[in-house]
This record gives structure tokens, sequence and C-alpha cells, in this order.
């Protein structure tokens, strides 16, 4: 884990409120993902800045126990243009824990980086925190995946 400062950005893409409750986040998210492939979701979004997808969990009600919305996009450069039915979201200048998630995707890798986030004592901010799937992680037996988990 690293510490650093992320400047402000945009993220378009597609989101849903869910919450770790009962479990109901391990469906949303995965369906959420399955939409957002099977959609073209990429194809929609024309100001894109990288071909790096974004997952980002933000507008918490309280913290990682309550409800909260993932938005799963690209970064663009601007919000000027929202094409019907996605949604966008400016991110704000804060500073961050940076955690990298290695292993296969299919067994978890990324999920068991959360338990560990979710059982520390990091100050979390509960603002914004995201993972970026670069060129790292487009082999999913091997993948590398940033996570940013803000701080107050």
């Amino acid at each position: 884990m690293s510490t650093q400062s992320v400047k402000p950005f945009y993220v378009i893409g597609i989101s849903i409120r869910t919450t770790n409750e009962n479990g109901q986040s391990a469906q949303d998210i995965p369906a959420l993902w399955h939409r957002f492939l099977s959609e073209n979701i990429a194809g929609q979004i024309t100001n894109k800045v990288s071909q790096d997808i974004y997952c980002l969990y933000t507008d918490y009600e309280k913290d990682h126990t309550r409800p909260y919305t993932t938005l799963l996009g690209y970064q663009v450069s601007n919000l000027d243009y929202i094409p019907a039915g996605l949604v966008g979201k400016n991110i704000d200048e804060a500073n961050y824990a940076k955690y990298v998630a290695k292993g296969n995707l299919h067994e978890g890798t990324v999920f068991n980086a959360w338990t560990e986030i979710w059982n520390s004592d990091l100050p979390r901010a509960f603002q914004t925190d995201f993972e970026i799937y670069g060129e790292k992680a487009q082999n999913p037996q091997d993948a590398e995946v940033d996570i940013f988990i803000g701080l107050r």
C-alpha cells in the first residue's frame, strides 16, 4: 500500500445502488459487469481518455456496511455529453491509499483485497473509492488491479 494525491477526474458509465448487507453486492456488481460488457458501454462513450475501465464506489450512505453506488465506466475528458442511459460523475481531488490486487480475477483476488481493506484501520473518507482495470488486468488469470481508497 502507498499513499498518493489524485487529481480531479470524470467518469461516464452505468451504475447501480447496492449494499454489502446480506451479500447483495456479490449479486449486483457481477450483474453490472455483465451489462457493461454485453451492452457495449465502451462504444457509447466518445471522449474516453484511455481504455482503462474504472469501477467507482461512491455516494456512501455511511460506510461500507450501508448502501452505496457502484459506477462502471471510463475516465473521460469532460462531462459535456453523457449518452442517454449513462451517468457521469466528477471525482474531486483527494488523498488515496493505493492497493494492488494481483492474481486470478475469477478466484476473487479483488474481493480478497477489499476484505483486507474492510478489516484495516485506514482513516477512510467514504466519498469515492475506485478500481482501475488497465493493461495489466487484460489476462484475468494473472491480473493486476489498482484499488484506490479515499482517505480523510
